[in-house]
């Protein structure tokens, strides 16, 4: 693998995503998929923060499914923020 396959990003989702196991599913999906970093509520009550690094089409497919979500969620929108990979997380976290 090549270093310019890895990659970080942070997503913003937003809608009905808290108190809908939400966070427990971003988990899963990022440790099946390999990767490192944390998903956690933000305090204003509509959105949930994913940070997440690794290779860039495992990032892809996290992405597309934290669009879906959990059965009970209602996703609204998901805004991501791609950087460089910085090697800083050692797991997948909930909470921060």
């Amino acid at each position: 693998m090549k270093k310019t396959d890895l990659a970080s990003v942070r997503a913003l989702v937003y809608g009905d995503v808290q108190g809908v196991f939400f966070r427990a599913f971003a988990a899963r999906r990022a440790r099946e998929l390999g990767l490192k970093g944390y998903v956690r509520n933000l305090p204003r009550g509509d959105a949930v923060e994913v940070v997440a690094e690794g290779e860039r089409k495992q990032l892809e497919e996290l992405i597309t499914h934290l669009k879906v979500g959990p059965p009970a969620a209602k996703v609204e929108r998901v805004i991501t923020d791609w950087s460089e990979y910085t090697g800083r997380y050692s797991e997948f976290k909930i909470g921060f």
